[in-house]
């Protein structure tokens, strides 16, 4: 069974290195953001890539100033279907800033691992430690 991400009712059981930030597009509770013309949804879609730099702590509209978690999260609430142990990714698409279990493989995708499943409904990511990674 694969990760779904609903992308409402997140609950945020941990979040680390807290910081203020100011949108630039729709973000929901415990969205991947990252930096690109602004602070919006990360992306791992090739040609639009965004990589993920932190995790909103609250939902907002752009040009809203909002708590932006950039070290070590814990996510439940929005999320099923969850494998123990899976890597978790950025997912494709267009704004996007949610969460999936499955390796982006298309050329130019991002394949950056930036956390893990820990149950099926929960997972942890630490967004800024990893190296920025595309698919070649």
């Amino acid at each position: 069974m694969a990760l779904a991400d609903s992308q409402s009712g997140c609950i945020i059981y941990h979040g680390e290195s807290p910081a203020p930030v100011k949108l630039a597009g729709t973000v929901s509770k415990g969205d991947a953001l990252g930096y690109s013309d602004g602070w919006k949804r990360a992306l791992a879609t090739a040609g639009s890539v965004v990589q993920m730099r932190c995790v909103a702590s609250e939902a907002g509209v752009a040009d809203q100033v909002i708590t932006a978690y950039f070290g070590l999260v814990e996510i439940g609430g929005r999320l099923s279907g969850g494998t123990e142990g899976n890597a978790i990714y950025v997912a494709e698409g267009t704004d996007n800033g949610e969460y999936i279990d499955a390796l982006p493989a298309d050329a130019g995708d991002s394949n950056k691992i930036v956390g893990y499943t820990m149950t099926a409904l929960r997972i942890t990511v630490h967004p800024n430690m990893n190296v920025d990674s595309l698919v070649t």
